[in-house]
């Protein structure tokens, strides 16, 4: 199926992280920016705040604010061929964290830079369960001698309590929850794989199936790299997919089915609109922001602003 693309605005600095608001608007990141921006329905871009580092995922917690993962500055962005492209890791970058935003003020701060003594890496997405609790990716980074691998965490937005729920991904990226919430989802860039990771309890995964941290969904063929996701009422995982620009549905069972975006680096998608059809899609390269109407519902998430 195609999709029919609306071009909402461009000019971006590479956009992430879109969160579909009530009002009709939507809040993204501009990582090569540093800001938290919102774009209303006719295009209009006004930056919320300046955060700093570089913000890389958002959602609306259960208090109203945004919650954002900073990688903290880990990308070297250079352009190429009139696209934006993020690259090595700079020597400057000395770790990421967790962030809150006031959208009605634009006051910001720092919720968690570590868990358990060790700084967070580069966080990337995040997504808010039933009981309030955040689930967030660690993308890792990259060094000269080679990777620093990225971890799946749970935290809760008071600043009492994060763990490290499962450790030693290569590049774990996009992170959703399945609509019973029994499941947590990861796509890891790098691999081109969607990762299952069943819950036990409100924040505790269940015992790692043998030697690997979780149930493969899906191996992409190729050399085909996956961003950020979002999930559908279904339970269909929309995973934004690089080098084959893109969507990217996997079903549970494995089976895939894509939608072609024209922009390489196609990172994220958010539901919205009154039947949860409506879809945004950032295609980061060109720093624009797509909207269209999606085959099927998205799964409305648990918080709103």
């Amino acid at each position: 199926m195609e999709l029919k693309l609306e071009l909402v605005t461009e000019g971006l600095k590479y956009p992430e992280g879109p969160v579909a608001m009530a009002d009709g608007s939507i809040v993204l990141v501009e990582i090569a920016a540093k800001t938290v921006s919102r774009i209303t329905p006719d295009g209009r871009r006004t930056v919320v705040a300046d955060v700093g580092g570089g913000p890389n995922g958002a959602a609306i917690g259960p208090d109203g604010a945004l919650y954002i993962c900073n990688n903290g500055g880990a990308f070297e962005f250079f352009e190429q061929g009139g696209l934006l492209i993020p690259g090595p890791t700079p020597a400057s970058h000395n770790g990421g964290l967790i962030q809150r935003l006031d959208l009605a003020t634009g006051a910001f701060t720092t919720l968690y830079d570590s868990c358990e003594g060790r700084r967070l890496i580069g966080p990337n997405d995040i997504v808010f369960d039933k009981q309030g609790g955040m689930w967030f990716t660690d993308h890792g980074c990259s060094t000269p001698e080679g990777r620093k691998f990225g971890a799946l965490y749970y935290a809760r937005i008071d600043g009492s309590h994060i763990v490290r729920a499962r450790d030693h991904i290569i590049s774990p990226n996009g992170v959703g929850l399945s609509p019973d919430e029994k499941t947590v989802y990861a796509a890891d860039t790098n691999l081109g794989r969607l990762w299952a990771f069943d819950i036990e309890s409100p924040g505790v995964l269940g015992p790692a199936p043998g030697f690997a941290p979780g149930r493969v969904i899906c191996n992409l063929p190729g050399y085909q790299l996956l961003d950020s996701l979002a999930v559908e009422a279904g339970g269909k995982v929309c995973v934004a997919t690089i080098i084959n620009g893109g969507i990217t549905a996997f079903d549970a069972d494995g089976s895939t089915e894509h939608y072609a975006v024209p922009d390489v680096i196609v990172t994220n998608i958010c539901f919205g609109g009154a039947d949860m059809q409506d879809a945004w899609i950032t295609a980061s390269g060109t720093g624009k922001l797509y909207k269209c109407r999606w085959p099927r519902p998205g799964l409305k998430l648990n918080y709103n602003g």
